[in-house]
């Protein structure tokens, strides 16, 4: 059943559709998580809202569970909000950072008074005082000339629609079907090895004259194509095909478990970074829908069982053929930066969180994607390629040897800003979650900014003359310098301007202490 009701916010009447008359009644009965139908901005209300004559405006994300916690708390104080998401209104990110001046969110402002990120406003909160004059001010008063306005619903960036998605067929894909019809894939023994479910070259040459009617060189070529296309592999991972007894399996038949294992797409690879984007958002997208309204539990129950995720497990089909090698530094960095995100929250869903140092271990070296006709972990992706094959934490050697294809999509030279893409594990988060090759270095230089802003990244202790650091500047020092100083001077470029910045400049002047702080691990689910 669908509900319309209207909320007055900012003299608009805003429609929302409801899924269910429940969200109307009962205590608390928020109207939230919702999208609107006409108003891509999210205006969240309560049966008892406070009448304002201001505006409460929070900037957000998608799946920011910081930004969960403070509509949270809006809520429970029956205080409406404009809700900007910084997805759906890139433009708004630049008056959001002169506004702020800063480079996470949310930030939330009552009226033109900036409170500041979720932290600030829980203080205000616990400060009845504080918090009532602040109530007054969006209560009493409309929006000063500088206070920030929402954008106009029609400059939205549309957001992932399933069905925007086109698939334009592979005419291998058709021979790949008469192949598996064929009965040339069997088991075949070579010597001590059993090579499962493959075909032999030589018998796939023989059979490509006799129904293809090609000649031989041309049924070599048929063959060679179906490896350059990912359809599938030399056992031996050689990239050549031969007319000989060489043996060759299709991607479909490889035993491992690998999340995106089985049937392949049929569809034509698309672009990398298109892909990768496309992953990235749909997963967002479900993560932000069973995210706890405290941002504090994630359903990942609840996620494995919806429509959603079993779409977005077909679209990592895709993944298996996708064409990366040849793609650009920057096509690379979006797309596995994107990938790898995407591939920790699917593993949550489907194997549960780490929950001690041997399973994080396992986890990051077990939990994987085909990609590109090629099995990638997660320590492959991070240190196999965007680290440009450097040995990872208690890695006795590089993850990709001379002869392995997976180097050729290395970069060639390592990115230090990578850990700051890779999964928001801090207090607070950049105002960017999905990547993009056209402007992904001054994206992870955001992230790593609003990392180090956190306490979660860096805190200067000018009385004891002390910087302490995440331990990612400990577990990847090499990647920021040669040593602690080094270090600390690479920190220091990547800080916002500010009152951190000035004491740390203090500090370099000087002799100082490094310490790196605990890195907490901790994951909740429900």
């Amino acid at each position: 059943m669908t509900w319309h009701i209207f909320v007055p916010v900012a003299r608009a009447g805003i429609r929302f559709i409801l899924r269910s008359p429940v969200q109307l009644i009962g205590a608390p009965a928020f109207l939230t998580g919702l999208q609107t139908s006409t108003d891509k901005r999210f205006i969240c209300t309560h049966p008892r809202a406070m009448e304002l004559k201001g505006r409460i405006v929070v900037y957000s994300i998608m799946g920011c569970p910081h930004c969960m916690r403070a509509k949270s708390t809006l809520q429970e104080n029956a205080l409406p909000y404009t809700d900007i998401s910084l997805d759906l209104f890139p433009q708004c990110r630049a008056e959001f950072q002169a506004k702020t001046g800063k480079k996470t969110v949310p930030q939330i402002f009552f009226n033109n008074w900036h409170v500041g990120g979720n932290d600030d406003l829980q203080k205000l909160v616990s400060n009845k005082d504080e918090f009532a004059r602040a109530v007054a001010e969006v209560r009493d008063n409309e929006p000063q000339s500088d206070a920030p306005i929402p954008p106009d619903p029609s400059t939205a960036e549309k957001t992932f629609d399933a069905g925007d998605i086109i698939c334009d067929p592979d005419e291998y894909a058709k021979i790949v079907q008469d192949l598996k019809e064929s009965g040339l894939i069997k088991d075949h023994r070579q010597g001590i090895k059993t090579h499962k479910n493959s075909f032999c070259g030589k018998e796939f040459v023989d059979w490509v004259v006799k129904t293809k009617g090609l000649d031989r060189s041309g049924a070599i070529e048929m063959g060679q194509e179906l490896i350059n296309k990912h359809f599938g592999n030399n056992v031996k991972n050689e990239e050549t095909f031969r007319d000989d007894n060489v043996y060759y399996r299709l991607l479909d038949d490889t035993d491992d478990n690998a999340l995106n294992s089985g049937a392949m797409s049929e569809c034509k690879p698309r672009p990398a970074s298109e892909l990768g984007a496309d992953l990235r958002k749909l997963i967002l997208k479900l993560y932000g829908a069973f995210l706890s309204k405290d941002g504090k539990q994630v359903d990942y129950k609840g996620i494995a069982g919806s429509d959603e995720f079993k779409l977005y497990i077909k679209l990592t089909k895709e993944l298996q053929r996708v064409q990366i090698a040849d793609a650009t530094r920057e096509e690379k960095l979006a797309f596995f930066i994107n990938v790898y995100n995407a591939l920790v929250v699917h593993a949550n869903v489907v194997r549960g969180p780490p929950a001690n140092l041997w399973q994080r271990y396992k986890f990051f070296n077990t939990v994987r994607y085909i990609i590109g006709g090629h099995l990638y972990s997660l320590q492959d992706i991070e240190n196999g390629v965007l680290r440009g094959n450097r040995k990872g934490v208690g890695q006795f050697s590089r993850p990709f040897s001379k002869t392995d294809p997976r180097l050729k999509v290395a970069l060639e030279r390592h990115e230090p800003l990578i850990h700051f893409g890779l999964v928001c594990g801090a207090k607070s988060c950049p105002p960017i979650k999905t990547y993009t090759s056209d402007k992904v270095i001054e994206q992870l230089g955001m992230a790593a900014e609003a990392f180090i802003d956190g306490s979660d990244g860096c805190v200067v202790d000018v009385a004891k003359k002390t910087v302490h650091l995440s331990q990612i500047f400990k577990w990847y020092s090499v990647d920021f310098g040669k040593n602690n100083e080094e270090i600390v001077q690479w920190v220091h470029g990547r800080m916002a301007e500010g009152e951190q910045k000035n004491q740390l400049t203090e500090l370099m002047a000087g002799k100082f202490k490094v310490n790196f702080m605990n890195y907490d691990w901790s994951v909740n689910s429900k």
